[in-house]
């Protein structure tokens, strides 16, 4: 069995010393939510996040990793990143800016060091679940291990 190649997030977080796993899913195409990916992967929905990325009219593109299940509330994602407004990017922009595809985002890793932004819910969760960088693989750590290694800022940026 060939060894699957690393992913960059996953290099970012082995170059840190910080502890994860690697929970891989079956993928579907035709559905790529969080709550599929929580369903194939056999965890809880709480747990997994997602990675949306959006732009503001100060600031610029930005991450946030936001609970599978919720919506991002951009007015609150504005006022925690300093912009007056925030709006999402369009889908095909995500992969020019991030090196990521849709299901596959990663806050760890982007062609750019972007800011990224947690949801406070990610306190209430002893291990969260990110996408490892590409689709059917999901990054299992300690939310304080992603803020470390994102340089993340944590806000009630979901609802």
């Amino acid at each position: 069995m060939k060894k699957k190649k690393k992913t960059n997030a996953a290099r970012i977080l082995d170059n840190l010393g910080i502890s994860y796993h690697i929970k891989e899913y079956q993928v579907d195409l035709d559905d790529l939510s969080a709550t599929h990916v929580a369903q194939e992967a056999g965890m809880p929905i709480e747990m997994v996040f997602k990675t949306l990325v959006a732009r503001g009219d100060k600031n610029g593109v930005l991450m946030a990793v936001i609970p599978g299940a919720m919506e991002l509330d951009l007015k609150a994602l504005a006022a925690a990143s300093g912009n007056k407004r925030v709006e999402m990017v369009h889908l095909k922009e995500v992969q020019s800016l991030t090196g990521y595809v849709r299901g596959g985002c990663s806050p760890l890793g982007a062609k750019k060091d972007y800011p990224v932004y947690l949801d406070a819910h990610a306190n209430a969760q002893e291990t969260i679940a990110i996408s490892a960088g590409v689709r059917g693989e999901q990054l299992l750590l300690a939310p304080v291990d992603l803020v470390r290694a994102a340089n993340a800022k944590i806000a009630e940026i979901a609802r």
